[in-house]
């Protein structure tokens, strides 16, 4: 019996042991199957925040969707010039001439306009109440316009595009400050969104008569290779006012040196040494423009510049395109590692939480955070502070107490 009841305490162990060990794989079974549903849960999560394309890839900027035709002619000059004249030239020769143009006005602050433009940014901004709302003054007033109305010019750009097959060219007149448009960044937005497009070209307007001046012709040309290095677009000078002063002399110094400084050889001051300096330089610089003498009065030299903007746009479907799409293709490749970079942090962290709430920190919060620990060193301060002058209040008080204590003791041992 005694046997028996041995082996039957042994089954029980057994027994007992073998429950344990089953228990024990359940329950590693159940913990790899939960973490094969936290990795499947974190991928789909991780599929979910894929994010679709980018910014550089939007509708109209992929060389898939590049037009040949309309031509972009963006006109730019000093104030006074005679941008907004020369353009109410052109639009009256493309009408003339059955030549398909489309109009775009980006001046906000003009009040007339001698043409019919399609689309206007004064419809869109209201250039005084811009100034009114911000308190701003006139220059201001037409860069917060100009910059308000870049933040929706995909859409103007995808207007032109729906039309693309039915014209020739687009005339876009710039601000009278040539500053707030070619060195602005809603200018250089503007100006990329169309060169990504079509085929665009920079028409700088010069005022002939004012250039006959051997210092201002050479600002004028130093803006011209500002605008030509800024913008990396093909550049064709317009010398205006042709009815007023012939544009030959400019056309002399371009080409002649020489010319040039003995021209410039007559003034002593600064500024002629200084152009007589740069003159060599932008030797280099001249062989890269087609100059074209025009006037907005008479309308003369009209076909000449027409023929200067087709070359212009050949030139840039030939060497400007190339330069745009490399330049397209490593701002893409930057952003490409970017968002892979954010997503890899973003995926680590979803690990590490193992799918619980992630607190993103931003700058708002670190200067939250920051202003909280300055108001917390601060009434600790004045906590100290406050303990202080408790101390020294105590302390007088003793002292108070041990002056009268010895006041008794000198009375009680008065002489």
């Amino acid at each position: 019996m005694d046997i028996d009841s041995d082996f039957h305490n042994l089954n029980i162990k057994a027994s007992n042991e073998g429950g344990a060990s089953m228990q024990e794989e359940s329950k590693d079974s159940s913990s790899t199957q939960a973490e094969g549903k936290e990795t499947e849960e974190l991928n789909k999560s991780m599929d979910k925040l894929h994010i679709e394309g980018s910014s550089s890839g939007q509708a109209g900027t992929s060389p898939a969707n590049f037009k040949k035709k309309p031509v972009i002619i963006i006109v730019v000059g000093m104030a006074g010039s005679g941008k907004t004249t020369f353009l109410h030239r052109l639009v009256c020769h493309t009408q003339a001439s059955n030549i398909r143009g489309y109009v775009l006005n980006l001046d906000p602050a003009v009040m007339t306009l001698p043409y019919g433009a399609n689309i206007d940014i004064r419809d869109t901004v209201k250039y005084k109440e811009v100034m009114k709302q911000f308190n701003l003054g006139p220059n201001g007033g037409i860069l917060t316009s100009l910059n308000l109305f870049a933040t929706k010019f995909d859409e103007v750009v995808s207007v032109i595009e729906s039309r693309a097959d039915q014209l020739d060219y687009v005339l876009v007149d710039t601000p009278g400050q040539i500053e707030i448009f070619t060195w602005s960044a809603s200018g250089a937005i503007i100006t990329e969104a169309f060169a990504s497009t079509f085929p665009t070209v920079i028409t700088y307007v010069v005022d002939t008569p004012r250039s006959s001046s051997p210092v201002t012709f050479m600002s004028n040309m130093l803006y011209a290779c500002s605008i030509l290095y800024k913008t990396r677009l093909p550049v064709v000078l317009a010398f205006n006012k042709t009815d007023v002063a012939q544009h030959q002399f400019a056309l002399e110094w371009m080409e002649d040196f020489e010319a040039f400084q003995t021209a410039v050889s007559s003034d002593q001051s600064y500024t002629s040494t200084l152009s007589q300096s740069l003159c060599l330089v932008l030797d280099e610089f001249y062989k890269n423009l087609r100059s074209v003498g025009v006037s907005a009065v008479s309308g003369a030299g009209m076909e000449a510049f027409f023929k200067a903007i087709e070359a212009s746009a050949e030139e840039y479907m030939e060497t400007y395109r190339a330069d745009l799409d490399k330049r397209r293709a490593e701002k893409q490749r930057l952003e490409e590692e970017r968002r892979k970079e954010n997503m890899d942090k973003l995926r680590k962290d979803m690990e590490q939480s193992r799918g619980e709430t992630v607190v993103l920190s931003t700058g708002l919060k670190d200067k939250e955070g920051r202003r909280e620990t300055m108001m917390d060193e601060e009434d600790e301060k004045l906590e100290e502070e406050d303990d202080d002058d408790d101390d020294f209040e105590r302390f007088t008080e003793e002292e108070d107490v041990i002056d009268e204590d010895e006041d008794e003791e000198v009375a009680r041992f008065s002489f």
